[in-house]
């Protein structure tokens, strides 16, 4: 893969700060993104399962508002299971534009939808949605835009870089665009831990996986054995924090920088937080989206909400 000098700086300067830390978009090599695909099917990992069942419950709401000759473009597409939902109702679609950093799975995932879906204009985009990107041209001109960024994946960014990526979404959904996101919801706290401390221990394996990633493509050499995977919830702040614990004083350098690291210290890799629906409807009003339907499951544990431009 091509390897940009402004990710190196990005990885090094985040392993240089007070708080070590690595962006969460790094987990999404190959390897990362089948592992989170395997996340997604785990008993303990409600957020897929009760995503898809609100989806299903009102897609018919929900494709109306969407419209006909829309394109339909996802940030972070991954195997793009709960698009299925959407592309299975939504009529006359313009396009259908999955946005994926990990070009392999997207090549792999769009050509699995274009073969369900032979009558929709498939056009992936391999980009870092955190930016904005070019978007490609349809065969048929779009009504309009509606970006679907499913999974609560917001919950990953801290506030001030939340803000930034709806902003991306609302400068990519253009004039007369609309958002559909998933947003988890605060509960309880062990149905929240259970979530990212699977019995199986798969997400510690994609936790840990993030530093062979760095090893193979970055000029790391982290040694992976020396690290385990952490996570809590951090009720004061409504978040999940997770990180790579060091189980030894050690050295390891990234792209010819040497760090330390001691034993027990962390490499924070991903926040997960959990919003509550007023939080997040003032936090996309700061970048100008407004709130104009929510969708829960019976149990209020997740929300898909449907936002258009102010």
């Amino acid at each position: 893969m091509t390897v940009s000098s402004v990710e190196v700086s990005e990885i090094v300067d985040g392993l240089s700060a007070d708080q070590k830390q690595i962006s969460p978009k790094y987990f999404y090599d190959e390897r990362g993104s089948q592992l989170f695909d395997e996340i997604t099917r785990l008993p303990e990992y409600y957020l897929t399962n009760t995503e898809l069942g609100i989806m299903r419950d009102n897609i018919d709401e929900i494709a109306a508002m969407v419209g006909k000759q829309a394109s339909l473009i996802e940030f972070g597409s991954g195997s793009s299971l709960k698009t299925r939902v959407l592309l299975e109702h939504l009529s006359e679609l313009a396009a259908y534009v999955p946005v994926d950093i990990s070009e392999e799975h997207l090549c792999v995932s769009a050509d699995e939808i274009r073969s369900e879906f032979p009558h929709v204009d498939i056009l992936p985009v391999v980009a870092d949605f955190t930016r904005q990107f070019a978007l490609p041209a349809p065969m048929v001109m779009p009504i309009r835009n509606v970006v679907y960024f499913p999974g609560s994946t917001i919950g990953n960014f801290e506030y001030d870089m939340a803000i930034e990526l709806l902003r991306v979404m609302y400068h990519e959904a253009g004039r007369n665009g609309a958002l559909i996101i998933g947003v988890d919801l605060q509960k309880d706290r062990q149905t929240i831990e259970n979530a990212y401390n699977d019995s199986a221990g798969v997400t510690a394996e994609f936790n840990l996986n993030m530093l062979r990633h760095l090893n193979r493509d970055y000029g790391a050499n982290f040694d992976v054995e020396e690290f385990t995977h952490s996570a809590s919830y951090d009720e004061d702040k409504g978040r999940v924090v997770i990180e790579l614990v060091s189980q030894t004083d050690q050295v390891f350098e990234v792209a010819d920088t040497v760090f330390d690291i001691a034993d027990g210290e962390a490499i924070l890799t991903e926040y997960s937080h959990k919003y509550t629906l007023d939080g997040f409807a003032a936090m996309a009003s700061a970048t100008g989206f407004k709130v104009e339907k929510v969708w829960t499951d019976a149990n209020q544990l997740f929300s898909v909400q449907f936002l258009t431009r102010q």
